[in-house]
C-alpha cells in the first residue's frame, strides 16, 4: 500500500480480501489477499489484464458482490457483512456506477434517467426533479435534458450515465471501462470530464486495461492473478512502465 500525502480519511479500505469461486474441483482465486486503501477526493484507475482480479474487485468495491473472506470498509463501515437489503441501501446512496453500456432506459428522457436511482431513495418528487436538474447540469447536458438515448450520441449517452451515478450525490464513483464503447475524441472529452469531477471534490476509481485512460488518474494500482501487482503514483508507475518495456526490449534484442 502506497502512502499517501493526502491527509484525507480513507473512505474505502480493504484487509486481505479473497474471493474464490470452485470451477468443477477446481478453486479459482479471483482475489487473493488484495489490502488497499483509497482516500477521499482521490482519482485512481484500477489495470489488469483479462483475468488479474480487477471486475471482481470492482463488483465488492460496488457492493455487487461479497468477499470469501476479509474486510471490506466503506466510510468506516464494514459493508461486506451487511444484510442483503442493507447493501442495496449503500449501493443506491453512497455509490455511483458508470459502465461502459451506458445502461440508459431507451423510452426514458435523459432527465427521467437520470432521477431514477433516486425514486429508490424515498426522495421526495420535487427533490427529485431539482436534484437530476442539477446532475445533468453538472455534465454540460442541460440542452439535451429531454431527449432520449437514440437522439444523443455515445459520449452524450456516457455524460446521462454520469449524471445518474452522480445523482444521489455518492462518497464514490465508479467506472468500469467507461470509454470503452467510444471514440478517441469522445473519450478524450469524457476523461476531460472525470477530471473536472474529481477537482471538484469527487472520488473516483476507473477499472480499465488501457494505459492512456489510466494515465488520466493520480494513481495506478496495477493487478496480477488476484492479487496487488503496483500501487504508485501515477508518475511512477509510468517510470516504472518505461524501464520494464526498455528490459523487455533488450531481452528481446530490440534496438
Amino acid at each position: 500500500m502506497t502512502a499517501s500525502a493526502n491527509p484525507s480519511p480513507a473512505v474505502i479500505r480493504v484487509t486481505e480480501l479473497k474471493k474464490q469461486y470452485k470451477v468443477g474441483a477446481e478453486t479459482i482465486h479471483a482475489l487473493d489477499g488484495v489490502t488497499l486503501d483509497i482516500r477521499a477526493r482521490e482519482y485512481v484507475a484500477i489495470m489488469g489484464a483479462s483475468g488479474s482480479g480487477k471486475s471482481t474487485l470492482m463488483n465488492i468495491l460496488g457492493c455487487l458482490d461479497r468477499p470469501s473472506s476479509g474486510m471490506y470498509e466503506l466510510d468506516g463501515q464494514a459493508v461486506s457483512t451487511l444484510s442483503a437489503a442493507a447493501m442495496a441501501r449503500v449501493r443506491n446512496q453512497r455509490i455511483g456506477f458508470v459502465f461502459q453500456s451506458f445502461e440508459l432506459l431507451p423510452r426514458f428522457s435523459a432527465l427521467k434517467n437520470v432521477e431514477l436511482p433516486l425514486i429508490y431513495s424515498d426522495v421526495p418528487w420535487r427533490s427529485r426533479r431539482k436534484m437530476a436538474r442539477e446532475a445533468v447540469d453538472r455534465v454540460s447536458l442541460t440542452d439535451r435534458a429531454r431527449h432520449r438515448p437514440n437522439q444523443l450520441s455515445g459520449g452524450q449517452r456516457q455524460r446521462v450515465a454520469i449524471a445518474r451515478a452522480l445523482v444521489c450525490r455518492p462518497t464514490i464513483l465508479l467506472a468500469d471501462e467507461p470509454t470503452g464503447n467510444l471514440d478517441t475524441v469522445t473519450s478524450a472529452e469524457i476523461l476531460r470530464l472525470f477530471s473536472q469531477l474529481h477537482e471538484q471534490g469527487q472520488t473516483i476509481v476507473i477499472v480499465t486495461h488501457e494505459p492512456d485512460v489510466a494515465a488520466h488518474a493520480n494513481r495506478i494500482i496495477r493487478m496480477r492473478d488476484g492479487k496487488v501487482l503496483s500501487d504508485l503514483p501515477v508518475e511512477q508507475d509510468n517510470a516504472v512502465a518505461s524501464h520494464r518495456e526498455a528490459a523487455l526490449r533488450v531481452q528481446k534484442g530490440a534496438p
